[in-house]
């Protein structure tokens, strides 16, 4: 059975990132709001972490989702960091690349930790905080550069070691449908492929796949993930925002060339009418190794937006236009290519 069979043929998920209150301190009832919009227009796959917020999310994501049957959704989360009960500052955590993340998140202390005992004491408090008897898939989570630097293989060997087999063992006894990893870059997918005794179900890669940034991944990833039909869900799909209208890319604020070629992208788009965030979310999608393409959002209108976007008809131009205007790699599959 392939991801996209897991996954019960959601395309279209809800990253719950922001609910862990990144880069803002978000209201109890707008956290709320937006899932509930989500549920209302028709998204049934959810993905969250221990990490957004040091268990925010998982919380904010749980009360939402305990108003509905189980069976009607499909649920994600990941392993590699537990949450202790012990509180730390913030906003003085090490994120590697990605400092300040989550400095308005709770203040309880983040452990990374990918062993096998890790592994089974963050699902199980994971199923705590999210309400739930169950969880379909399990990502390890950011055993990546951007986190760990140069010691990123060290951690690496650890979730083999553990979560991997951990996570494998689980699937066996039929308690998760599906594990992965759950990363920002493609090393460590490449890596996993390679690996004889780690048969990932597939993967959750953020920021590597959009608009402005997929080159990378065009290489060597999405082709050896169509050959070992470990099919790919799409986070971040606008860039960290600065394709939805925001300021950020990679999280941080975006660079001037980032921002260049932004308006490259909207100018075209606007000259044909058509939408950034529907060009980012089917461009995406028309990779055939892509299974879903999950978009985080803390606004319950933002949820509006990203239905609409999916469903907005796109002339085949736009696409011959990104191309020609080397905006896009000339190897990268686009919808106008299946017309």
């Amino acid at each position: 059975m392939s991801l996209k069979d897991k996954l019960a043929g959601n395309v279209l998920g809800f990253g719950s990132a922001p609910l862990g209150n990144m880069f803002r301190n978000i209201p109890e009832a707008e956290a709320q709001a937006t899932v509930d919009a989500a549920w209302d227009h028709g998204v049934r796959y959810f993905d969250s972490a221990p990490f957004y917020g040091a268990g925010l999310s998982e919380i904010r994501l749980g009360d939402a989702l305990s108003r509905h049957k189980r069976d009607e959704y499909v649920l994600s989360t990941k392993v590699g960091r537990v949450i202790l009960d012990e509180l730390e500052d913030a906003s003085a955590r090490d994120l590697g690349e990605k400092g300040g993340l989550f400095e308005y998140g709770r203040a309880n202390k983040i452990v990374n930790d990918y062993s096998a005992d890790a592994t089974l004491r963050s699902i199980e408090d994971s199923l705590k905080r999210l309400k739930t008897d169950r969880l379909d898939i399990v990502w390890v989570h950011d055993i990546a550069q951007d986190f760990y630097g140069d010691e990123w293989l060290s951690y690496f060997e650890t979730a083999r070691k553990g979560a991997f087999r951990a996570l494998t063992r689980l699937r066996e006894e039929g308690v998760i449908k599906a594990w992965g990893l759950g990363v920002n870059k493609v090393e460590p997918i490449e890596l996993t492929l390679d690996l004889a005794e780690a048969q990932a179900d597939g993967f959750l890669l953020a920021g590597r796949y959009s608009l402005l940034d997929h080159e990378r991944a065009l290489q060597r990833l999405m082709p050896k993930a169509i050959e070992r039909n470990a099919e790919i869900v799409v986070g971040g799909p606008y860039s960290s925002g600065i394709l939805a209208g925001g300021a950020h890319f990679e999280y941080q604020k975006a660079p001037p060339e980032i921002i260049a070629k932004v308006e490259k992208m909207k100018s075209t788009a606007q000259r044909h009418g058509v939408s950034i965030k529907a060009a980012a979310l089917q461009f995406a999608l028309a990779n055939p190794a892509v299974a879903a393409v999950i978009p985080g959002a803390s606004r319950p209108e933002r949820i509006a937006e990203d239905t609409a976007a999916l469903k907005e008809v796109i002339p085949a131009d736009f696409w011959r236009d990104l191309r020609e205007q080397n905006l896009v790699a000339a190897n990268a599959p686009l919808p106008v290519d299946n017309v």
